[in-house]
């Protein structure tokens, strides 16, 4: 590649950033990475009426929450500033009148009324109304108005827009760097408005005249904007400017039945779809896989390989075995399904990867919610436990019996391990706890194990007791473990409780 790699994500802060925009976004950050090139953020907020306060920050935050941050945009403003589309407006227009000047676009000044009788009128014929050279010339626009009468409407303050005029009878050989070649009849298209009567460009010519200046050699976004690649190319062509590389993306599907996964999937299944939460103006609150207690380098395993395939049996990739992995010609043109539970197998996988330090402090935000205050060592608890864990989270629901003593004892659990001879067993434990001086699990198990060795007496009996005494139920850690961590004081206490609960 000669001409050096930019790649630009292009959101509008319309709301939060869905998981399959998040998936574009890692695919061209992947790919500028890759070839040494620059990752460009642009807010494509031509269309003021769907603006949503906040979008902007969140889509930003959201890229910093999963360790793809931009080079340059918003913010980190570069020599292609500014990167918002609507403090370029100025940029656009002079580009719409080069169209006119050129032939290849025209102004139209038929309003929304008289659009909509024709739209009526077609229906009514069972047909479908479509703007272009059937019928162009025969409707309010300059191509049916002589140039005197297009100056009149226009100096009277006429509205019109502006649209682009499709060449007639020509097949365009598209390339598509993941579709392959397209081929595409101009008949077949409409002439779409690139530049509306409010002075503001539609996202077609913003989009052309942004990727040209900002120098974006490759476009990589969603399949949805497949059957604009037509209009683009041609946009590029009428401009006299060479387009670039173009790649869509496959659609994320719902995890079963048919159709593009939506917000209302994640809550009927119990999965967020964004990636950090959502609160909109009307207090609704959507979840995000950041307060749920996702990794990001789960977040982001999961969605490389959704539509990619490395060519190998691999699955786990951290960011950089994923940048040095990737290939555009690697990603699939059929839609991938979404999988939760293979979302929580990575989840599983990243945290056990986590050290026992760092998740000991998260173990102890937990806590902090719960309000429980402790001085038992945190990281050989989090040692024991995780293991068992997905999440953060989990790891309360997994120990929670080191922080407070077991008030009852599993019914089902007991009526089997607490018998006639339990006290007086359990009361032979409490000495022997109360003689060993390093009350470290090695020590513990062994003075316990050579008592019960030396009785002839099967480990059951001591164990099960000895375990619910501790934990209330048959869960948990080795037993020892649990014993040496508590102390001695608290596991004589609660042992000697529990004698008294049988008694």
């Amino acid at each position: 590649m000669s001409q050096k790699v930019r790649v630009r994500f292009a959101p509008s802060p319309t709301g939060p950033l869905h998981i399959g925009g998040v998936r574009t976004a890692l695919f061209n950050y992947l790919f500028a990475k890759k070839h040494g090139g620059d990752f460009v953020l642009r807010i494509e907020d031509t269309d003021q009426t769907r603006y949503v306060e906040g979008a902007e920050n969140y889509i930003v935050e959201a890229l910093n929450w999963l360790n793809i941050p931009f080079d340059e945009g918003v913010g980190k403003e570069g020599k292609f500033a500014p990167y918002r589309q609507s403090e370029r407006k100025e940029i656009y227009k002079q580009y719409a009148e080069q169209l006119i000047a050129s032939g290849n676009a025209y102004y139209a000044f038929d309003t929304s009324e008289e659009l909509n009788v024709l739209r009526k009128e077609y229906e009514a014929d069972k047909k479908t109304f479509i703007y272009n050279w059937h019928n162009r010339k025969s409707l309010n626009n300059s191509l049916a108005l002589s140039s005197e009468e297009v100056n009149a409407k226009i100096e009277a303050g006429e509205n019109y827009v502006i649209r682009f005029k499709t060449p007639i009878n020509e097949t365009l050989q598209l390339k598509d760097l993941i579709r392959g070649d397209v081929q595409i009849d101009t008949n077949v298209l409409d002439d779409k408005v690139l530049f509306k009567s409010d002075g503001m460009p539609t996202y077609h010519l913003a989009n052309i005249v942004d990727d040209h200046l900002m120098e974006i050699s490759h476009v990589i976004r969603g399949e949805e904007w497949l059957p604009s690649m037509a209009l683009h190319i041609l946009l590029y062509r009428s401009l006299g400017w060479d387009a670039p590389g173009f790649a869509h993306l496959p659609l994320i599907m719902k995890p079963v039945g048919k159709g593009k996964l939506s917000k209302r999937d994640g809550d009927k299944m119990g999965f967020p779809v964004f990636p950090i939460v959502w609160k909109t103006a009307g207090d609704e609150t959507f979840s995000g896989y950041r307060e749920d207690g996702y990794l990001p380098e789960a977040v982001i395993n999961m969605l490389a390989l959704l539509g990619w395939n490395p060519g190998t049996e691999q699955e786990i990739f951290s960011l950089e075995e994923l940048i040095e992995a990737f290939d555009l010609s690697r990603v699939n043109k059929a839609g991938a399904k979404f999988d939760p539970d293979k979302t929580k197998w990575f989840q599983n996988h990243y945290l056990q990867e986590q050290s026992n330090e760092e998740l000991a402090i998260s173990f102890l935000e937990i806590l902090d919610e719960k309000k429980t205050v402790t001085s038992l060592d945190l990281t050989k608890i989090v040692s024991l436990l995780k293991e068992r864990a997905t999440f953060a989270s989990d790891l309360w629901e997994l120990g929670d019996f080191f922080f407070i003593a077991p008030e009852t004892y599993n019914e089902k659990a007991s009526k089997k391990a607490f018998k006639e001879d339990t006290p007086e067993i359990l009361r032979n434990v409490v000495t022997l706890l109360k003689e060993t001086n390093v009350f470290s699990s090695e020590e513990i198990s062994e003075k316990i194990k050579g008592w019960v060795t030396s009785q002839e007496m099967g480990f059951g009996k001591v164990m099960m007791p000895l375990r619910l005494a501790l934990v209330g139920e048959m869960k948990g850690p080795d037993v020892f473990d649990i014993a040496s961590i508590l102390g001695k004081e608290e596991a004589v206490s609660r042992i000697e409780k529990a004698i008294v609960y049988m008694s």
